[in-house]
């Protein structure tokens, strides 16, 4: 069933009943991933080691698997969460980082995705690539634009029946039959690490809220980055000053503010 809900609604429900999210991330994005996740009203979780992912998951109201820093011992309690959650109902969300650089994330990645996220995250190489097509990346940055990802995002929506995140200047979400761009940001936003990993969090914290509206959850976390990177971006001399103001913008953040201001065009 999907609902009408606003980016506002959702994020006014999130901060009145936090929900706790498990976000298997890379050791660059743990410290900023998890005070995004508490600025924003959420509680995050960072929880791997296969002894106890599969457990934890179960418990958990979403997962995010993100494999920037892939190890073998990783990808067990990546696998045992994702089976955990698909088999508790709850949704989870794959960030493929770089997936198309070695055979190792590539063979990770095909694995994970067999294991059927309810929504994918990448940048526009990322995506272009877990498509079947030829992208322009090089390690995690992206190479290509959003707008040349729009369609391969498209057909992996429909591949995977999932929702498909296409992050970057405008970022472009698509469940294979509707889509939307969400424009905003601050060019600065690149310059601050793990920041995209961050988001993917976040995405994951709003599907956890609206499980039953994937799509509209999915653009609710990235209007909410949006705004509150325009916003932290109006003091900001720097990255660095930056990166504080942009945690602070997030924690500021009002329903209200949020539905007023979240630039959300159809596609």
């Amino acid at each position: 069933m999907q609902t009408e809900t606003t980016p506002g609604t959702m994020l006014k429900t999130m901060r009145e009943k936090p929900p706790l999210v498990q976000c298997i991330t890379n050791y660059v994005a743990m410290n900023i991933a998890a005070n995004v996740l508490l600025a924003s009203g959420a509680s995050p979780a960072m929880v791997h080691a296969a002894e106890e992912a599969g457990e934890f998951a179960g418990i958990a109201n979403a997962l995010t698997i993100n494999i920037g820093t892939l190890s073998t011992q990783w990808i067990a309690g990546m696998h045992a969460a994702a089976k955990a959650a698909n088999a508790a109902g709850k949704p989870w969300v794959l960030d493929p980082v770089a997936h198309y650089a070695t055979a190792f994330r590539r063979s990770a990645t095909a694995d994970l995705l067999a294991l059927n996220p309810a929504i994918i995250r990448g940048n526009a190489s990322e995506i272009i690539a877990l498509a079947g097509g030829e992208s322009r990346g090089q390690g995690v940055d992206s190479r290509d634009p959003v707008e040349q990802a729009e369609e391969s995002a498209r057909r992996l929506a429909e591949q995977q029946r999932a929702v498909v995140a296409v992050t970057g200047a405008v970022d472009f979400v698509t469940d294979g039959e509707r889509a939307v761009r969400v424009a905003g940001g601050s060019a600065l936003m690149p310059q601050v690490t793990a920041l995209g990993c961050s988001l993917t969090c976040l995405v994951g914290a709003f599907a956890a809220t609206a499980p039953e509206d994937l799509f509209g959850a999915t653009v609710a976390a990235l209007a909410t980055f949006a705004v509150a990177g325009e916003d932290a971006a109006l003091g900001a001399a720097g990255p660095g000053s930056f990166s504080w103001r942009f945690l602070d913008a997030l924690a500021a953040i009002d329903a209200e503010t949020l539905d007023a201001r979240a630039r959300i065009l159809p596609a």
